[in-house]
């Protein structure tokens, strides 16, 4: 893992040993700010059925609510498995948040194996995201497990 990534992920790990009320938030915040290729940052939580947008950090979106299997966010929330999509003009149920975005990556917040909410990253840059990307963010997906 990169140094920025390192750095970002102890920054994240002591923003949630410390419990703050809006802690997606700062998270968000934290990750937006630090990541260049990272234009918009936000997390939708899993709540009957369906994800709900509760903290982010970019441009504002209409994508507040989306429904399972609808989306990257959907297909996610279906597999609980990280998905990477280096050109989302190529994906066919793609929800445009924005024609600024040209790649995305979402991760799945599990609890027990459950769905309990996801953290969806846009950027503007055509292909950015690697495995260092997805390793970095599923650390920190599981370390949210103990907030949920």
């Amino acid at each position: 893992m990169n140094i920025i990534f390192e750095n970002t992920l102890n920054e994240v790990k002591i923003r949630i040993e410390e419990k703050p009320e809006n802690l997606l938030f700062q998270i968000c915040q934290v990750l937006k700010s630090q990541i260049s290729h990272y234009d918009w940052v936000g997390f939708y939580l899993h709540k009957n059925g369906e994800l709900i947008l509760d903290a982010y950090e970019g441009k504002p979106t209409e994508h507040t609510r989306i429904p399972i299997g609808k989306g990257i966010c959907g297909q996610v929330a279906v597999n609980k498995k990280t998905m990477i999509v280096q050109d989302v003009s190529q994906v066919d149920n793609y929800i445009a948040c924005s024609l600024d975005v040209k790649s995305e990556i979402v991760v799945p917040v599990l609890k027990n194996n459950k769905l309990v909410a996801e953290l969806d990253i846009d950027s503007h840059s055509p292909a950015p995201f690697t495995t260092d990307d997805s390793d970095f963010l599923e650390q920190i997906c599981a370390l949210l497990e103990s907030v949920f």
